[in-house]
């Protein structure tokens, strides 16, 4: 059984027992629990319910393990035989979740 939900204006693929990022959940504490509602589409072993624009009574319930920083993305800017280069790097702060069960 997998679900798609839009978390934080994402979509992502979930299923029960995995884990997921999404970028900082700043409200989430440690160890609590998550409920979201935005459910666009359920697959529960090949009969697939989808919403319009969400699926009605499905629910995500995932718990909040910790708040964790992603690997480092470089970004290089150079312009051609003008001697110009510039590094920038970014690192996005993210909430790691475990997904607990998909309620349909």
């Amino acid at each position: 059984m997998y679900a798609i939900v839009e978390i934080l204006g994402q979509q992502f693929k979930v299923e029960a027992g995995r884990k997921l990022y999404v970028h900082r959940m700043a409200e989430a504490d440690r160890g609590s629990q998550v409920e979201f509602e935005k459910v666009l589409l359920v697959d529960n072993n090949g009969e697939v319910k989808v919403g319009a624009p969400v699926v009605e009574g499905a629910k995500i319930v995932c718990e909040v393990v910790s708040h964790v920083r992603s690997k480092k993305v470089l970004v290089f800017h150079k312009k051609r035989r003008k001697g110009y280069r510039k590094l920038n790097g970014h690192r996005q702060d993210m909430t790691e979740l475990v997904v607990k069960e998909i309620v349909a």
